[in-house]
């Protein structure tokens, strides 16, 4: 029978390292542990499903006060790469580093290998961005999207939001930083 506190043939025991204590529930966690994914199905309602993950989570980390950017540029995302290969899981990552929020979507969607095709397929998918692309360039970050590097292939899109930028959006330009 095995006893978790058995000596192993080398003389030391086999007990499991303790747990470090628990953190404190008052003190967020440092913003570079900020990492979180996230698979959604290809459907419609996904968008939703992410915008209250990202919200969560950045709720959980104490950076409530870009959520609001967070929020719509994750939305968007992931409603574009839905729109562009709907049945098909997407895969959300949020990073947080260098005091830049780092949202990216993965979807299916490989890319053409014809050019006239793979042109085509490049301006509907900024078309279905321009929302996001006005949000993130209001925040001073950035955005792109090209060939995944993931195994399965596809698309990867991908906004970073400075903090100092997603901290002012939605402030004084008349939008509802409330409405939910």
């Amino acid at each position: 029978m095995l006893n978790p506190f058995m000596q192993s043939a080398q003389g030391r025991f086999t007990v499991c390292p303790a747990a470090p204590p628990a953190p404190d529930g008052d003190e967020p966690p440092p913003p570079d542990a900020l990492t979180c994914s996230l698979t959604v199905p290809g459907e419609a309602y996904s968008a939703q499903i992410a915008r209250r993950t990202v919200r969560s989570v950045l709720h959980a980390h104490r950076f409530d006060a870009i959520a609001v950017a967070a929020e719509q540029v994750t939305g968007e995302l992931v409603a574009a790469s839905w729109h562009l290969d709907p049945g098909r899981s997407l895969y959300l990552s949020v990073r947080y580093r260098d005091d830049a929020l780092r949202l990216t979507v993965y979807d299916g969607h490989a890319p053409h290998s014809h050019p006239r095709l793979a042109a085509h397929c490049e301006a509907r998918r900024r078309a279905a961005l321009r929302l996001m692309a006005v949000v993130v360039r209001e925040c001073g970050g950035a955005w792109g999207f090209g060939e995944s590097r993931e195994p399965g292939g596809g698309t990867r899109t991908w906004a970073t939001l400075p903090r100092a930028g997603a901290l002012g959006y939605g402030e004084g330009a008349g939008l509802c930083v409330g409405f939910r």
